[in-house]
């Protein structure tokens, strides 16, 4: 932590009483498709949703890295829960990094976290793979500075629970379309949620189909109008350094518990020879290979997370950085945890184990943005320059 940080920040972290109920929770969720409702009140009695508001606005001041670090630690005991909640500190390290990059326009978003509101996201859409750099959803002037949008959204976290939900459209009404950033309230209405999230994992999410039917959002809380196509804005950067690093961090939490559970297993089992199977030479070798993947990533995620705090400047490179650490850490925390299950055997099979319950939640990281190919063009791209037009 630099002086900077050190000054700024108050430590914060989960008191373990809590993480131990949430432990107790996590199956029942899963096993019921419902949403993490007791696990994000004591969290938010614990001052969950402020970790990252400033100090002097009665928060802990923490930045990404920090942040990074909380998640880490829910995601060892409750991944979905970790990974929906994660959205709403993802929005608050978006507008911590807009506001140490000299912007104020998110500055509600530091307001409504600092009054416990839960914030959610209302950007990704069926068929868009351009995620913020396009959009399928319409955005229609209101005349007054405000707007309505018309679309369907998809993966929205905390659907049963947010009380501030970003949404974004394109409005092509003007000589070039733009892209249009703002925040819906609760009872603003023109919000319609589906049933429909019932998933191979991280089912404590509840990350339902949203569909916005004409909802009405003011000028006053429009934030951002931003042209269609790749761009460094600080809202972009902002949002999508925060997102890949904390939806990272919660798939090392992920590897970390698979990887514990791995050798908490070996150490207690033996051979009929009475032999120990932690001394057994193929065993101890994919648990070293575990180990080092997740140090690996673990490592990544941290660096990366720093630099976004201490405003380092990589240039061009963060895209390609922020993108090759995510896709590593799924790939990382799911070849983690097909090991563990390996080793750990005919138990780890049974639905009702906590290392099956892991295989399902991890597959989900391959559908977060950005995935393994996507993240392979952006690298290329700044590798070896874009592919001509036509191609």
């Amino acid at each position: 932590m630099s002086t900077a940080q050190a000054t700024t920040e108050h430590l914060w972290s989960v008191p373990e009483d809590l993480l131990d109920a949430m432990a107790e929770r996590a199956p029942g969720y899963d096993a019921e498709n419902r949403f993490c409702t007791e696990d994000l009140d004591e969290l938010r009695a614990a001052g969950y949703l402020r970790i990252g508001v400033p100090v002097a606005d009665g928060g802990s001041g923490l930045g990404l890295r920090a942040t990074a670090a909380v998640q880490r630690t829910i995601a060892r005991v409750a991944p979905a829960t970790a990974l929906g909640l994660g959205m709403h500190q993802v929005w608050v390290q978006a507008a911590r990094s807009v506001s140490a990059r000299g912007g104020s326009f998110l500055q509600s978003v530091t307001h409504h976290a600092a009054a416990d509101h839960l914030l959610a996201f209302g950007v990704s859409e069926p068929g868009n793979d351009r995620v913020l750099f396009d959009s399928l959803t319409d955005a229609v002037p209101d005349g007054a500075g405000g707007y309505r949008f018309t679309g369907t959204k998809v993966s929205t976290s905390l659907a049963p629970a947010w009380d501030v939900l970003s949404v974004f459209g394109k409005d092509t009404t003007g000589a070039e379309p733009r892209l249009v950033h703002g925040f819906a309230l609760r009872s603003d209405g023109g919000v319609r949620h589906l049933d429909d999230w019932d998933t191979l994992g991280m089912r404590a999410t509840q990350s339902r189909t949203t569909v916005l039917e004409g909802l009405h959002v003011p000028a006053d809380r429009i934030v951002r109008t931003l042209p269609v196509g790749p761009t460094a804005d600080p809202l972009v950067f902002g949002v999508f350094a925060a997102f890949e690093l904390l939806v990272a961090a919660v798939y090392v939490g992920i590897a970390e518990r698979a990887l514990a559970l791995a050798v908490e297993h070996v150490r207690a089992r033996r051979g009929m020879d009475a032999s120990a199977r932690a001394e057994d030479p193929d065993v101890r070798r994919a648990v070293a290979d575990m180990r080092g993947a997740v140090d690996a990533v673990a490592l990544q995620v941290d660096a990366l997370a720093r630099d976004v705090d201490e405003l380092v400047d990589h240039g061009s490179r963060w895209f390609p950085l922020l993108v090759g650490t995510k896709a590593r850490t799924v790939d990382a925390a799911q070849h983690v945890v097909d090991e563990a299950t390996r080793i750990v055997g005919g138990s780890a099979f049974r639905a009702s184990s906590e290392l099956a319950r892991l295989t399902r939640d991890v597959r989900a990281g391959q559908y977060h943005p950005s995935s393994r190919d996507s993240a392979a063009r952006t690298i290329a791209a700044d590798v070896l320059g874009p592919v001509p037009a036509g191609n």
